[in-house]
């Protein structure tokens, strides 16, 4: 039975007398079910997140509807939407709990202990200026090419509050960011940014391409200069402020604290919006407006974060395109890589220009894991783009496997054959694109090999015959299949 208002709920008891009951003997026939509360987790937390889940969607409609009524207006009251306790709850069960702690050492779980408790305290210091963020603490993490990438931790409570703030300047800059601008964005993932670049290689008039890359770009960003584009349509001085404070939080190295005036490191919750606030008004914007003032041929651009491809029908345009935004960068502390950065003949006549010029076929360039390549359909009657997984990246996993094969040795074969078809799978679901199956089948072969030199590893008398491991194989590994569309059928419109 139910209770008032805002009140738990008894237990249910039964009003319906129990069958053939004696009241003397207290011994009944049929017995009738009582009811009490549900055991496990209180309906009562998740009642309530799922109530402000709702308001919080409605809030940030809201700033959404102002900003279409008032494009030119500046937002001057959205901090209270960061601190309050629903949209850092949310936070906190967005965060991966797996992930490493910061310098406070604090695990996911245990801030979860006492979790409204920690909540409302974060909340009371962020409204009353109490909060201090705290240093990144560094990591690295091996690349591809034998280098490492700097990552940076930051603190838990650090980590919660900034994807608070990114969910409300999300709802802020969605509408700002240009449609070719596909890098950590909502319902914008890498293979939507792949299909839109394959479209305006296949649909537009392109002849020339630069393949460009920012060096350094999170280790270069201005930090005045972030913060005066953040202020052209923000007014909000503590929500300023506190974007201030985790730029200059600093790196914890070694006990060794570092501040710098520029850069926001890669890990933080925010860095990936700011890097894209950042880009919007030093790339994306001028981008915009030069093709509009001087290309008199097709030009097309996609971005995910740094790295960006664009498409020229005209080589003049494309040179004075690419010596413009070199000044561009400059003025804004970015620069290109020298060596990352190329601009290359590439599209539908290129083979044949250069074959009638005596040049050899036109060169490839690699974007979000992929080269890509002139090609003809299996007849030869249509040019088309081939997409196969970077060589390179491949090597690299299959090097990646080797060796956790070697660490899991001598666990058993439906372990390890567990763990493979998670990795496959997940190797699957980003490279099977259309035309790529030859790279897919070639990395189930390898596969295949290197699990069948861990087992016959596992004792020198041991061997495991090729029957039995196919069928080991066959059991644990699943065979490579295409796993996206045509990029023309998910992907229709023209960038």
């Amino acid at each position: 039975m139910k209770n008032d208002q805002g009140k738990s709920d008894k237990p249910v008891v039964p009003e319906k007398p129990a069958n053939k009951a004696d009241a003397q003997t207290a011994s009944v026939a049929e017995a009738v079910e009582e009811r009490g509360l549900a055991k496990g987790n209180p309906q009562e937390q998740t009642r309530r997140r799922a109530q402000d889940r709702i308001r919080l969607q409605h809030e940030l409609e809201r700033i959404r509807k102002a900003i279409r009524r008032d494009p030119q207006m500046k937002l001057t009251n959205l901090w209270p939407h960061v601190y309050d306790v629903a949209r850092l709850r949310e936070a906190y069960y967005g965060l991966n709990p797996k992930s490493a702690p910061g310098v406070d050492g604090l695990w996911w779980y245990d801030y979860g202990k006492e979790l409204e408790g920690n909540l409302e305290g974060l909340s009371e210091r962020l409204r009353t200026g109490k909060y201090h963020a705290k240093p990144v603490k560094r990591h690295y993490i091996p690349k591809a090419d034998g280098r490492q990438r700097p990552i940076g931790i930051p603190a838990l409570e650090d980590k919660i509050v900034q994807r608070a703030a990114s969910e409300v300047l999300n709802g802020v800059y969605e509408r700002e960011f240009k449609g070719f601008s596909y890098g950590f964005r909502p319902g914008r993932s890498q293979h939507r940014a792949l299909d839109a670049l394959y479209i305006g290689l296949m649909r537009k008039r392109v002849g020339w391409v630069l393949d460009a890359d920012i060096r350094g770009f999170f280790d270069a960003i201005d930090h005045q200069w972030l913060l005066k584009f953040v202020a052209h349509r923000i007014n909000d001085k503590r929500l300023l402020r506190h974007l201030a404070k985790w730029l200059k939080a600093g790196v914890l190295e070694e006990g060794t604290l570092t501040r710098n005036e520029e850069g926001t490191p890669q890990g933080g919750s925010i860095s990936p919006l700011l890097s894209n606030i950042y880009l919007h008004y030093v790339l994306d914007l001028w981008v915009e407006q030069w093709r509009k003032r001087h290309a008199h041929g097709d030009v097309i651009i996609v971005r995910f974060a740094d790295d960006f491809v664009m498409g020229f029908q005209n080589k003049t345009e494309a040179e004075q395109f690419l010596e413009e935004l070199r000044e561009r960068l400059a003025k804004f502390n970015l620069a290109l890589h020298p060596e990352k950065t190329r601009l290359i003949e590439f599209g539908r006549y290129a083979a044949a220009n250069r074959k009638a010029r005596g040049e050899g076929r036109p060169e490839t360039f690699d974007f979000l894991g992929f080269t890509h390549t002139c090609d003809r359909t299996y007849k030869g009657k249509r040019f088309i783009v081939l997409r196969q997984t970077i060589s390179k990246r491949m090597r690299a996993k299959l090097k990646e496997i080797k060796e956790d094969l070697r660490k899991r040795m001598h666990k058993p074969v439906p372990e390890v054959g567990k763990w493979l078809r998670s990795v496959v799978n997940g190797y699957y679901r980003y490279h099977a694109v259309p035309r790529n199956l030859p790279a897919m089948k070639s990395f189930y072969r390898e596969i295949g090999l290197q699990w069948h030199a861990a087992l016959c590893r596992r004792s020198h008398k041991a061997t495991v015959d090729w029957k039995r491991m196919y069928k080991i194989i066959n059991r644990w590994i699943p065979a490579p299949h295409v796993t996206h569309p045509y990029p023309e059928q998910r992907f229709g419109v023209i960038t």
